[in-house]
């Protein structure tokens, strides 16, 4: 065991070289790199004081604010595991993560944007008799704790000392418990090891040239309790001595002016992230006339030099026009929850290929299996299911030695994504096998309906799922998000439809709808979306 292997590493070291250096800009708070290290000890000696250490676990319920990183590496600090929680869960969500994970310490905070997730969390954390100790994380760090039998982080950092010497640790320990969604069950939580995520921000270096001599400012939308937003918005940042710019929650126009006047130079967001952005331009020009408003997009993205997509397929239209109006090419990656997240990302500076998530990152292999088998694909452009294997993996399902198994063999993870591969290694995400929809024995991809129905000049943004048909076995329905001012009718974009695709694939079912449902993470919510409740259909 050694101090070095635990991730907070990373923190302790960065701080060490660039104490002055800005760390994290939340609103009007700027916290150093020094400030930020001295409160994850604070944090350290709170949790040793609670009698927690080594393969202890922690619960973390927090938005986009400096506690959340403070808590975080405070918890790795003391040689526990971290358990991100999404700030939207309810009470009972809550209780079966925290009894499901083992946690005996809950950080949860107050209040944001009226999630209450203080009330929430303190009624899970009711039904959790093994959590012994309630932290609440206050709106105003010198406020009082909301319940009598709880501590505040607030006052922990005010009274604590900030003399802590790092836990050591293995780096095949679990430094964190990451639940997946629980879309088609009950949630399942991937224990990463510190390796594994230590590895994974390294990649910075390589994907798109991250230093700590030029180092880079973040506009970090996505949240921290996500994969994605964990390792790219902030192990990654620190790994390079860069600084976090964060947003409690996305809204495009504030992203417009974060990017202008903090100079952006890395933006990593979902696909509807970048769909916003593009939206509040195309508004902002219509306000205020092209010339103006091409005056406007050069001061947002004067200093962005890389934008990166992942979480969800990135549709070739947003590519497109993102790069046509902010005059820089998306980067696509891809990964899961269960690989830390990265496992292949577009080669930086490399000619882009619009809809590949680029090649497997270094250290990384990929392969594709045939779907629901461990039987490799031979050669050639057949859709398989992504398998992937190295420093990324996770150790397996906490508690699920079955589902470990399932998902697991000799080091290859099984993702659950179909894709195809060119002739140059390069990966193309073809959809979700849960998503897959089977049309009168035709295997029909979402995704591909998805990328068609984008290129309607009415059509804003999208989604396909199957519903059940007496007849076909599933039929397939569009929700579709209208361009302002379109009156396209339901039978209009059928007959299109119709026109530009196979017999097999067209929708015969048209919903038209103000927004899609989406997770905290900004993924469309397919789930949310139901059977149809009115719309045409066509034979």
């Amino acid at each position: 065991m050694n101090p070095t292997a635990n991730l907070a590493y990373l923190l302790e070291t960065t701080a060490a070289h660039f104490p002055g250096r800005e760390a994290i800009v939340a609103g009007a708070r700027r916290l150093t790199y020094r400030e930020l290290d001295l409160a994850s000890r604070a944090c350290a000696n709170l949790l040793t004081e609670l009698g927690v250490g080594r393969g202890d676990v922690v619960a973390l319920t927090c938005p986009n604010i400096p506690e959340f990183t403070i808590a975080y590496y405070g918890i790795l600090r003391a040689g526990a595991a971290v358990v991100p929680l999404n700030t939207l869960l309810k009470r009972s969500e809550i209780a079966y993560h925290l009894n499901d994970s083992g946690a005996s310490v809950y950080f949860c905070h107050q209040d944001v944007a009226g999630l209450a997730m203080d009330s929430e969390g303190w009624a899970g954390f009711q039904h959790a008799p093994q959590c012994r100790q309630f932290v609440s994380i206050t709106t105003d760090p010198a406020g009082a704790p909301p319940h009598p039998e709880a501590r505040t982080l607030g006052s922990a950092l005010a009274d604590t000392p900030v003399d802590h010497t790092m836990v050591a640790v293995d780096e095949d320990d679990t430094a964190v418990i990451l639940y997946t969604s629980g879309t088609t069950g009950t949630p399942k939580g991937a224990e990463l090891r510190h390796r594994n995520l230590r590895d994974n921000a390294l990649l910075g270096r390589l994907l798109f040239e991250a230093s700590p001599d030029r180092p880079d400012r973040h506009l970090s939308a996505l949240p921290l309790f996500h994969s994605f937003g964990q390792t790219v918005c902030q192990n990654g940042v620190i790994a390079f001595a860069g600084t976090s710019v964060l947003m409690p929650r996305f809204k495009p126009q504030a992203a417009l002016t974060l990017m202008a006047d903090e100079k952006i130079t890395v933006f990593a967001a979902v696909p509807t992230m970048y769909w916003a952005l593009l939206n509040a331009i195309d508004q902002m020009q219509k306000e205020a006339g092209d010339n103006s408003g091409a005056s406007s997009i050069a001061a947002f993205t004067q200093h962005l030099r890389v934008a990166n997509s992942g979480g969800a397929a990135l549709p070739g239209e947003i590519h497109a026009a993102f790069e046509r109006v902010f005059g820089v090419t998306i980067l696509e990656g891809y990964g899961l929850s269960e690989t830390s997240p990265i496992a292949a990302f577009s080669p930086f500076g490399a000619p882009a290929k619009a809809g590949s998530i680029g090649l497997p990152v270094p250290g990384v292999e990929m392969k594709l299996l045939r779907p629901g088998s461990w039987t490799d694909l031979p050669p050639g452009r057949d859709v398989g299911e992504i398998a992937v294997r190295g420093h990324n993996v996770m150790k397996g399902y906490f508690g699920r030695p079955e589902a470990t198994a399932e998902a697991l063999r000799n080091g290859w993870l099984r993702t659950g994504d179909l894709a195809r591969r060119d002739a140059d290694g390069w990966y193309y995400i073809v959809d979700r096998s849960k998503d897959l929809i089977i049309r009168g024995g035709f295997n029909v991809y979402p995704r591909e309906i998805e990328e068609r129905l984008l290129t309607h000049p009415d059509i804003s943004l999208c989604a396909v799922i199957g519903v059940p048909h007496p007849g076909h076995g599933e039929e397939i329905k569009a929700v579709v998000v209208r361009r302002p001012g379109s009156d396209l009718s339901e039978t209009e974009l059928i007959a299109w439809c119709k026109e530009k695709m196979a017999g097999y694939k067209y929708p015969r079912i048209v919903e038209f709808a103000a927004t899609l449902p989406m997770t905290a993470t900004g993924k469309i919510l397919k789930r949310g979306l139901g059977a149809r409740e009115g719309g045409s259909t066509s034979g």
